[in-house]
């Protein structure tokens, strides 16, 4: 028996998936558990496991490409002679576009049979320059819609199956126009990787949230001689310290939604990370209840795994609270970070600006439930507790 091998769905708002390298060919015998193929996904890169022993058959899907979720990429069989490798891909260009299958030959006329009429020959309108060119495959209210906005179809990307939307047309419409390079330098133009895709969708999402920002200066003498004898970052430090200001002020833990507003129950801190490749923010659960040397213990695993772009959705999606740490930077004397939609607050570490030492702390709230006041009472509890760490740390000065 030939089963379909989907592609699989690991996040709620995942609706694609990028296939990075196949690790088997057809004909390969699997067992349940290997490695088929390894696939992008919006934060890492995971790999696609065998659902039962069997042998590996094509058509394979190719990489490179967005795949639906749920889409089959390629098959399993139960015994090698089934198993075949089909000519082609399973993904190919969109009907209509250069590169598709050929329409299947209709069946021979029956003996004594008419002769079919002969098919009417196409015209083609005489066009000259760049008008010769095959027009984008898009449907019919899409090419209506965005003739009537004085919308180019070929400004606008298609979907995964390979046409445009009219979905697409509105975006175009009432989102940011493509910018003018008229007059712009020569470029290569690249589509964008899944982690870039999906850090400019949250990014456009969080910047329909109403903030507001509120900024506190605070010395990091005393907090980062502590780091030393608790053997912990400062990052991991500061997360803490965040924490257990949000059990005093638990509002800053709270989010809104269309349908009420979440009063979270725990407080789990998500911390940006840069891979080198784009942004990513593992997230450490229950930061507030926990051990510290259980959390570093988490954190350390984490960081590996957001190195090596091995995070699955459970690990970098659900924070409550987000921290920015660009301390390190000593030049970066003041920045603000964007609020993640899954969040009602995050904070941004800035360097130090050389004023006794000072780090400038500035909170990014969601102003429709967390207010003026309140973030500042969260400041004030958050600079005593870096201010006195020993309480807390267990590190006496």
């Amino acid at each position: 028996m030939k089963t379909p091998i989907p592609m699989p769905v690991l996040s709620d708002t995942m609706k694609t998936g990028r296939l990075a390298a196949w690790n088997k060919q057809p004909g390969d015998h699997v067992r349940a558990g290997e490695s088929l193929a390894v696939m992008e996904s919006d934060k890492a890169v995971m790999d696609i496991e065998a659902f039962s022993d069997g042998f590996l058959s094509g058509p394979l899907a190719p990489t490179g490409t967005d795949i639906p979720v749920g889409s089959p990429i390629g098959y399993l069989c139960d015994t090698k002679e089934e198993c075949r490798e089909e000519a082609g891909a399973i993904h190919e260009s969109p009907v209509g576009e250069k590169g598709t299958n050929p329409p299947p030959a209709a069946p021979a006329p029956e003996e004594g049979a008419a002769p079919p009429p002969p098919a009417p020959s196409e015209t083609k309108p005489a066009v000259s320059g760049r008008q010769s060119e095959t027009p984008p495959a898009a449907s019919p209210y899409a090419r209506g819609l965005a003739g009537d906005l004085g919308i180019p179809l070929d400004s606008l990307p298609p979907a995964s199956d390979g046409l445009i939307h009219a979905r697409a047309v509105l975006e175009r419409a009432l989102g940011t126009p493509p910018p003018d390079l008229t007059f712009a330098p020569p470029a290569h133009k690249r589509p964008p990787t899944a982690m870039e895709s999906a850090i400019a969708r949250n990014m456009e999402q969080s910047l329909r949230t109403p903030i507001f920002h509120l900024s506190t200066r605070v010395s990091f003498r005393t907090l980062s001689a502590a780091t030393g004898p608790a053997k912990l970052s400062l990052t991991l430090l500061l997360c803490r310290a965040a924490a257990l200001a949000i059990i005093h002020h638990p509002r800053i833990n709270a989010l809104w939604s269309k349908d009420g507003i979440y009063e979270r129950e725990r407080i789990d801190i998500g911390i940006a990370v840069d891979t080198g490749n784009g942004l990513v923010t593992p997230v450490l659960r229950d930061v507030g209840g926990r051990p510290l040397p259980e959390i570093a213990e988490d954190w350390r695993i984490l960081k590996e795994m957001s190195l090596k772009g091995r995070l699955a959705p459970e690990n970098y999606s659900g924070g409550t609270f987000y921290l920015s740490n660009l301390g390190m930077f000593q030049h970066v004397v003041s920045f603000d970070a964007i609020l993640p939609a899954s969040a009602g607050a995050i904070l941004a570490v800035s360097g130090p600006d050389g004023k006794d030492g000072g780090n400038l702390l500035t909170l990014t709230c969601d102003h429709r439930t967390i207010y003026g006041a309140q973030a500042a009472a969260f400041m004030a509890t958050l600079a005593g507790l870096i201010d006195n760490p020993a309480p807390w740390t267990g590190v006496r000065p």
